[in-house]
C-alpha cells in the first residue's frame, strides 16, 4: 500500500503489484481458454491479469461474504427469527464498453469454484430498460441507458425480493440483437448464495424526499460494490473499436436492429459511431455514470491498454 495515503483519505490505493500480492495463496481455477470463453469481443484480459486482480479480488469477497452472514447470524439471534439463508449481493458498475461484463463474468466464475461450491448468479440491469414501445411514447429513445430509461421501482423490488430470501424472482430478458426486451421472457433466480448485478447506473442514490420519508435505492441492497474506471478518451476509442467489430459480426444478421449500420460506408458508420458516443453515452457518463464511482467500495482503474494499473479500496 503506498505511503503517500493520509489517514483521511477515503480509499487505499494499491499499484497493480502491491494489489497481486495479497492474493496470498488464494489458487487459480480458471485456465486462458476458460478466460476466451468469458472475456467480451473488444476486452484483451490475460489469463496473468485475471490472477493479478481478480483472485486477491475474490479473497477479500471471502472475508465480506463470512462478516455479512455473521452480521446476520447476531440479527436473528437478537430478534428472536428464523435464521435463513440471505445472498450477498456485489454491483458492478462503470461506463459502456468499459469491460463490466468481462468483470462480472470472470468474477462469477472464480466465485462459482469456490471449495463452498456456491450458487452465483450474474444479472444485467439491461432487463429492466423500459420496452422500446414506452420509450418512443416518453420520448426516450434517444436517452436508452439514462437513469430514466429503466425501471427503476421493478428493479427496486427485484433486490429486494432477492435480499429477503425469495425463491423464483422473474428477471425480464434483453436482447442486444433486436434492441429490445423481449416480450414474455425471463430468467428466474432462484435463491442464490452469491448474485452480481451488472449495470451503468446500479451505484445511483437518486433525490431523497423533503419529507425524510425512508425511500429505498438500488445501492442500498449491495453488499459490494465495484467501479471500473478509466480515461473518457479510452473510453471513447474502446467504443468506436467495438462499435466496428460488432458491425463486422452481429450487426451482419439481418435481424439486427443495428443491420443498417453494417451497410454503410466505413466513413459513415464512424461518423454514426462518434455521434452516438458523443450525444449519448458521454452525457450519460459525464452526468450520471462517473459521480458514483467514488460511492464504490473498490475501484479498478484501467490505463490505455485496457489492463488495470490501480486499485482503490475504500476504507472500513
Amino acid at each position: 500500500m503506498s505511503k503517500r495515503n493520509k489517514p483521511s483519505a477515503p480509499y487505499h490505493h494499491f499499484t497493480k503489484t502491491q494489489w497481486s500480492a495479497l492474493r496470498a495463496d488464494e489458487p487459480m481455477t480458471l485456465t486462458r481458454e476458460d478466460i476466451k470463453r468469458l472475456r467480451t469481443l473488444s476486452d484483451p484480459i490475460s489469463l496473468e491479469e485475471a490472477e493479478e486482480i481478480y483472485l486477491p479480488l475474490t479473497r477479500l469477497l471471502s472475508f465480506y461474504v463470512e462478516a455479512v452472514q455473521g452480521l446476520h447470524n447476531v440479527s436473528t439471534r437478537f430478534l428472536d427469527t428464523p435464521d435463513q439463508k440471505v445472498p450477498f449481493i456485489i454491483g458492478v458498475a462503470g461506463s459502456v464498453a468499459v469491460g463490466k461484463s468481462t468483470t462480472a463474468r470472470i468474477l462469477r466464475a472464480l466465485l462459482q469454484r469456490w471449495k463452498s461450491s456456491p450458487k452465483v448468479d450474474l444479472v444485467t440491469t439491461d432487463g429492466f430498460l423500459h420496452p422500446n414501445a414506452v420509450l418512443k411514447e416518453r420520448g426516450l429513445m434517444e436517452r436508452k441507458g439514462f437513469p430514466e430509461s429503466y425501471d427503476r421501482s421493478r428493479f427496486v423490488s427485484f433486490l429486494s425480493d432477492i435480499k429477503s430470501g425469495k425463491a423464483h424472482v422473474a428477471v425480464p430478458v434483453y436482447s442486444h440483437l433486436v434492441y429490445d426486451v423481449v416480450p414474455g421472457e425471463e430468467v428466474v433466480i432462484d435463491r442464490p448464495d452469491i448474485l452480481i448485478v451488472e449495470g451503468l447506473n446500479i451505484l445511483q442514490p437518486g433525490e431523497l424526499p423533503r419529507t425524510g420519508k425512508p425511500i429505498l435505492f438500488a445501492s442500498d441492497f449491495l453488499d459490494f460494490s465495484i467501479y471500473i474506471d478509466a480515461d473518457e478518451a479510452d473510453l471513447r476509442d474502446w467504443f468506436m473499436e467495438r462499435f466496428f467489430r460488432l458491425r463486422e459480426t452481429a450487426f451482419q444478421d439481418p435481424t439486427s436492429f443495428f443491420h443498417r449500420f453494417s451497410q454503410m460506408s466505413e466513413a459513415q458508420a464512424g461518423a454514426l459511431g462518434k455521434m452516438v458516443w458523443e450525444t449519448i453515452n458521454l452525457p450519460n457518463l459525464l452526468d450520471n455514470v462517473l459521480p458514483t464511482r467514488g460511492r464504490a467500495d473498490l475501484i479498478l482503474k484501467k490505463g490505455q491498454s485496457h489492463m488495470i494499473e490501480e486499485v482503490r479500496l475504500r476504507r472500513v
